[in-house]
């Protein structure tokens, strides 16, 4: 039965399931075997005595087709990878280095502005913050970040880093 019901109506079949996949070969193959095999499936249901089997193949066809367009709705569409290869990704020797530079560089700065900067940009505190641990007034520590800040900037420039 299988033969026959394959040999009858797989070509007229497939040229149906062709236009409402617009055309993917590939998918309406599919969608034929998908529909031939729900067939063999219900094969004790279906007479072939009763007449053409033709309908019944084409509407699940159609709705092989339907739920496959709503499946594909239902979930987020997949992208290609492709694009993210070119980035650049960040490297973990240059993150060490630039660590190195860090260090070095707030190493050649005095005592009391590595200190300052350590508490404000290291450990995220205020200047006012900074000023209650180390026991200096507010606007000692708010000058110290400032000229801090330029004397690491200048270290850092002497390193050659910039910006």
């Amino acid at each position: 039965m299988m033969r026959s019901l394959y040999q009858e109506h797989a070509g007229p079949l497939l040229a149906y399931v062709l236009r409402l996949v617009a055309g993917d070969r590939h998918r309406a193959e599919d969608v034929v075997q998908e529909t031939l095999v729900r067939a063999w499936r219900s094969a004790d249901r279906l007479d072939p005595a009763a007449g053409s089997l033709r309908p019944w193949l084409v509407t699940v066809a159609r709705h092989i087709v339907i739920d496959g367009h709503r499946s594909r709705l239902a979930r987020p569409q997949e992208v290609d990878p492709s694009p993210l290869e070119t980035l650049p990704a960040e490297d973990e020797l240059d993150r060490a280095l630039r660590m190195m530079t860090i260090s070095d560089a707030l190493g050649a700065l005095t005592p009391a502005h590595r200190e300052i900067l350590i508490e404000t940009y290291f450990k995220s505190r205020t200047a006012d913050e900074a000023a209650r641990l180390l026991g200096i007034p507010p606007g000692t520590a708010r000058s110290r970040v400032y000229y801090a800040l330029r004397s690491l900037r200048l270290a850092l420039e002497e390193r050659g880093v910039t910006s």
